[in-house]
């Protein structure tokens, strides 16, 4: 070859952008490599879905499961089943690169699955309000759209620090949160709507229940005596059987007018959108401590 040539073939060489191989560790604590930024993603949960949005990955997903509304864009992918149910057939069909996964929604068998198919997955478990920051980021590092992971993650976390020096130093306020009322579920300490409830000043009634979603009774709640109670159920109406606890006005809440509803979306989903979650939250909470001082 010329040397002419030789230069030019070098040069041509030299201009192919080089991508490191990207490792990030999941939720799950498993390493997830990928040989370049992802191009075709699957989104497993609602909260996953709304967080490559956030993180500038948007462009990369293919498809997603059910309930996957937010933000508008999110609402016309293509679906692979329900996060409970997933449509292997159709995640297969889409060929994606990634598939994001969310631990504890998904089924075990599933995700297994999908690996022993060959599949790169990475599994998202947002348990505590600053893992929505660093899921964020990680997404953004597996995307290729890091600058805009990182802008939103700050912006994240100086809005959630701002909360925390605010409502940090409040008086205590007993809480109980209703996810379910039939069968009655509340949330336990290591859940991430917990971790709403002490940013605001509150003490779950439940938190020294070790799963994340437990059953309890009525008798407990009453025995308990919270405060406040906050219902988000689903859907953007009242949830169902708020109102249902105004058959025992002996308790606390009830008696001092302390039912409150949160949308389901703003604290069931852990995206940047709990931040609005929580703020409604923290209000609520200063409703009961300003009815407390006026007994």
């Amino acid at each position: 070859m010329p040397p002419f040539a030789l230069l030019l073939a070098l040069a041509s060489l030299l201009a192919v952008p080089a991508h490191a191989e990207i490792v990030v560790q999941d939720d799950a604590g498993e390493t997830v490599r990928l040989a370049a930024p992802a191009q075709r993603i699957v989104s497993l949960a609602p909260h996953v879905t709304e967080n490559l949005y956030a993180a500038g990955a948007g462009k990369q997903l293919v498809a997603a499961v059910e309930y996957s509304d937010f933000p508008e864009a999110a609402k016309g992918l293509p679906r692979v089943g329900g996060y409970s149910r997933l449509d292997l057939e159709a995640i297969v069909a889409v060929k994606p690169d990634l598939v994001i996964a969310w631990q504890s929604g998904n089924s075990a068998a599933a995700i297994a699955k999908l690996k022993g198919l060959g599949l790169t997955v990475y599994q998202s478990q947002p348990d505590r309000l600053e893992d929505i920051a660093s899921g964020i980021e990680k997404m953004g590092r597996l995307a290729g759209t890091e600058a805009s992971a990182t802008q939103t993650a700050a912006r994240f976390r100086q809005r959630l620090a701002a909360l925390q020096k605010t409502y940090g130093g409040r008086s205590r306020v007993a809480t109980f949160y209703q996810v379910w009322p039939r069968p009655l579920l509340t949330v336990g300490g290591d859940q991430i709507i917990g971790d709403v409830i002490r940013l605001c000043g509150g003490d779950n009634v439940f938190a020294q229940l070790g799963t994340k979603t437990p059953a309890v009774s009525v008798e407990a709640v009453l025995a308990a005596d919270p405060e406040a109670l906050v219902a988000s159920g689903m859907g953007r109406g009242t949830p169902v059987g708020l109102e249902d606890w105004r058959a025992w006005p002996k308790l606390k809440a009830v008696a001092r007018g302390n039912l409150f509803y949160i949308p389901s979306d703003l604290l069931q989903r852990p995206t940047p959108r709990m931040l609005d979650g929580a703020e409604a939250l923290c209000r609520h909470l200063d409703t009961a401590r300003a009815k407390r001082a006026a007994q």
